[in-house]
C-alpha cells in the first residue's frame, strides 16, 4: 500500500459487520485499502461503491464487477447512489482527512516539508485553492479560520501578519508562507504550529467540515435497520462532529425529549472508542492521531 497504508483496517472493517452479500459504501476510497478488505468479505452477491473526488486516487480503481468507484465528494452520497438505484446500504466505511500520498507528493501543496505552490485541493478541478485564500481572504476571515480550524490562539496576529506581507509581494509557496510567519514559529512548536495553520487553510480550500455535516445527516437515510456506520478521524474538529451526531442525532445543543426525558436519535453507539495500538502507529505514524466511531442504525 504505497499510495496511502489504511489506518485500523481490521478494526474499522470488523465494525461494519459484513454481511457476504451486502451492500457497502467506502466514502473516502484513496488508495483502496478498505474497499479492498471489504470486497474480500463480500460474496458475488455483495456490492461495493467507493467514492474519491481526487483524480490521483482515481487511479488506484478496482477491477472487480462488484465494485464501483464514483468520482465525486461524499458530501453527495445520496445522490450519487440514487444514481445507481440504491436506496439503502448496509453499512458505510469512512477515512476522514488527507492521504500519505496527497501529503507525500510535494506539489500537491498539502505538507510543510515541501516548498510547493499553496494548492491543497483534494479535487484539483476546484477552484478555491490555498494560494487564493492567503493571498486574497479578508484579514478578519483569515482569522477567523485560522481561529476556528487550526485551533490558534493567535490567529488575529497571524492573520495581520499575513495581510501585511502580501501587500508587498504575493504569498505563493508553503515556505513563503513560513518566511512570513517566522517570528510566530518558536523552533521546539515550529511544526506543530505550522500544522494547524495548514490544517486551517486546507479545511477552508476543501470545505471540510461542511461535507463532512453534509454527510453525516444523509447517514441514517440510507443505512438499512442494523447498518453499520464506521468512521475514522484525525483532528478534534472532525471526531466532536462524528461524535455528537452519533450522541444526538445532530451537532449542536441537546435533541428535544419525550414527556418522559427520553429523546430518539437515528444511530446507536456501538462499543468504545478506537485507537490504533502502539505496533500501528510504529508502522504508520500518520495513524497516532486517528480515532474510529462505530454507530448501529436503530
Amino acid at each position: 500500500m504505497e499510495y496511502h497504508n489504511p489506518v485500523l483496517l481490521h478494526q474499522s472493517i470488523d465494525g461494519l459487520n459484513i454481511k457476504p452479500n451486502g451492500i457497502y459504501v467506502d466514502v473516502t476510497f484513496g488508495g483502496g485499502g478498505h474497499s479492498q478488505e471489504i470486497l474480500n468479505r463480500l460474496d458475488s452477491e455483495g456490492k461495493l461503491f467507493a467514492f474519491d473526488q481526487d483524480k490521483d486516487a482515481q487511479e488506484n480503481n478496482i477491477d472487480d464487477e462488484r465494485f464501483v468507484l464514483v468520482p465525486e465528494n461524499f458530501r453527495y452520497i445520496k445522490r450519487f447512489l440514487r444514481f445507481y438505484g440504491i436506496k439503502k446500504v448496509d453499512g458505510i466505511l469512512a477515512d476522514f482527512g488527507v492521504s500519505s500520498h496527497q501529503f507525500d507528493e510535494a506539489e500537491r501543496g498539502f505538507s510543510t516539508r515541501f516548498d510547493a505552490t499553496l494548492d491543497m485541493r483534494m479535487n484539483q478541478n476546484d477552484e478555491l485553492s490555498a494560494f487564493k485564500i492567503v493571498n486574497g481572504y479578508s484579514e478578519e476571515k483569515l482569522s477567523e479560520i485560522l481561529f476556528n480550524y487550526g485551533e490558534l490562539r493567535n490567529a488575529r496576529a497571524l492573520a495581520k501578519k499575513i495581510s501585511d506581507a502580501r501587500l508587498e509581494k504575493k504569498i505563493k509557496t508553503s515556505f513563503d508562507l513560513k518566511e512570513v510567519l517566522q517570528q510566530f514559529l518558536p523552533q521546539a512548536k515550529e511544526h506543530k504550529i505550522l500544522a494547524q495553520i495548514f490544517q486551517a487553510i486546507r479545511i477552508e480550500v476543501n470545505q471540510e467540515l461542511e461535507a463532512l455535516k453534509e454527510f453525516l445527516l444523509q447517514v441514517p437515510e440510507l443505512l438499512n435497520e442494523n447498518g453499520r456506520l464506521s468512521a475514522i478521524s484525525y483532528h478534534s474538529l472532525e471526531d466532536r462532529l462524528v461524535k455528537r451526531f452519533i450522541r444526538n442525532g445532530q451537532f449542536e445543543g441537546e435533541p428535544e425529549k419525550d414527556f418522559y426525558g427520553n429523546f430518539e436519535v437515528p444511530l446507536k453507539k456501538v462499543g468504545k472508542l478506537v485507537i490504533p495500538s502502539k505496533e500501528e502507529i510504529k508502522k504508520n505514524n500518520r495513524a497516532r492521531s486517528a480515532k474510529l466511531r462505530l454507530a448501529v442504525k436503530v
